[in-house]
């Protein structure tokens, strides 16, 4: 059983994947023990503290990425010259999830691939409470972890900016779905959709 207030959660592993939408860690040179290590030692330093999420079981801590360079910002703005390079299609975050609508552009097309990004500034660390991964956990028949951690990390987002950026829309209707569809189960709202409608409109993750 961990001592830790924040651990490592699995629904996290999947940025170690090499197909997976959004900031991926594998390659970096950050692996789920470091990344865990530096969240718990930056909030025990009093430096970073929980900031309110979307709703009550939600947090985010922002921490400085000096972590690793490797870690380029996850999203980009569509312009008139990029515009061509988005990307559609069809995925779930897991087996248990409904496939959603995702966009996205590839790396490779972008002048100096990945590599040619700038390095993040920022890493927003999304935590869900024990409690409503457990519940989670049992809407989706998924295993539950043999710790009493209050806090886990459940994505881990790169940023330049520390602060929230706006939630995906397809992430708050898959929200409001429930958790047996791999949603929380926080009602939609309609102002905050519109926020992040005007914010997706015009960005992009990058794979």
């Amino acid at each position: 059983m961990s001592k830790r207030q924040l651990v490592v959660d699995a629904f996290c592993m999947r940025q170690w994947d090499a197909n997976y939408v959004g900031t991926r860690l594998i390659g970096t040179g950050i692996t789920p023990e470091s990344l865990e290590k530096a969240c718990n030692d930056y909030l025990e330093s009093g430096k970073g503290t929980l900031q309110p999420g979307y709703a009550p079981f939600c947090k985010h801590l922002f921490i400085p990425n000096t972590l690793s360079d490797k870690i380029k910002s996850s999203v980009v703005e569509i312009t008139k010259e990029n515009a061509h390079l988005v990307k559609s299609g069809y995925e779930a975050r897991t087996p248990k999830e409904l496939p959603v609508l995702q966009r996205w552009m590839d790396s490779k097309d972008l002048p100096g691939g990945m590599d040619g990004l700038p390095s993040a500034k920022w890493l927003d660390v999304i935590l869900y409470s024990r409690e409503q991964i457990r519940k989670e956990n049992a809407a989706t028949g998924s295993p539950t972890a043999d710790t009493d951690a209050p806090w886990g990390i459940i994505s881990v987002k790169s940023q330049n900016d520390p602060f929230e950026l706006p939630m995906t829309p397809i992430t708050m209707m898959r929200n409001a779905l429930g958790k047996e569809e791999g949603g929380s189960g926080v009602p939609l709202s309609r102002e905050e959709y519109d926020k992040a409608v005007k914010y997706w409109e015009n960005h992009v993750f990058i794979r």
